[in-house]
C-alpha cells in the first residue's frame, strides 16, 4: 500500500493481495484520522461481505471468491472506545455483470484499488444502541 497526502485528502493504492480493511485502518491509525468518508474501486478475487436482518439482529455473512470487479467501495471513518471506526460497503461485479455486494468485512486486492480519503477534522464517536442492534453515531 502506498498513499499521497494533500490537506485532508489522502490518495491511496492498495496492492495486489493486501487486504482493503486492514490497509486503511493502518492509514487511519497512522494519520490520526478521526472522521472522514471512503471512496474506491479496483479487482478483487476473495470478498467477504454482511447484512444485518434488521428483524432479527442476525448477521449474515457470504464470502465471495472468483474474479470481481469493485464498483463501489464507499464508508465513513469515525472512532468507537478510542479506536478507529470503519463503516464501509462494497459492490461488486462478476464476470456476467451480475453486482453483490453489502457490508464489508474483508477484501483481498487481485490487482489493485484506488481509494481516496477525505478526512474531517472533527472527532465522531459511536454508541451501541440496543434497540437497533447497530454502533450508531453520538449525535
Amino acid at each position: 500500500m502506498k498513499y499521497l497526502k494533500s490537506e485532508n485528502k489522502y490518495i491511496v493504492r492498495i496492492d495486489k493481495g493486501e487486504e482493503v480493511v486492514y490497509q486503511i485502518q493502518k492509514i487511519c491509525i497512522e494519520n490520526n484520522i478521526t472522521a472522514g468518508s471512503i471512496s474506491g474501486l479496483g479487482g478483487t478475487n476473495r470478498v467477504v461481505v454482511g447484512l444485518l436482518n434488521t428483524t432479527n439482529n442476525d448477521y449474515i455473512s457470504k464470502q465471495f471468491v472468483g474474479n470481481f470487479e469493485i464498483t463501489s467501495l464507499i464508508g465513513n471513518i469515525s472512532k468507537m472506545n478510542d479506536e478507529v471506526y470503519l463503516h464501509i460497503n462494497i459492490a461488486i461485479s462478476d464476470e456476467n455483470m451480475n453486482l453483490n455486494g453489502g457490508h464489508l468485512n474483508q477484501c483481498y486486492i487481485s490487482s489493485t484499488c484506488e481509494v481516496i480519503i477525505d478526512a474531517i477534522d472533527l472527532d465522531v464517536n459511536r454508541k451501541y444502541n440496543e434497540g437497533i442492534g447497530l454502533n450508531l453515531y453520538e449525535i
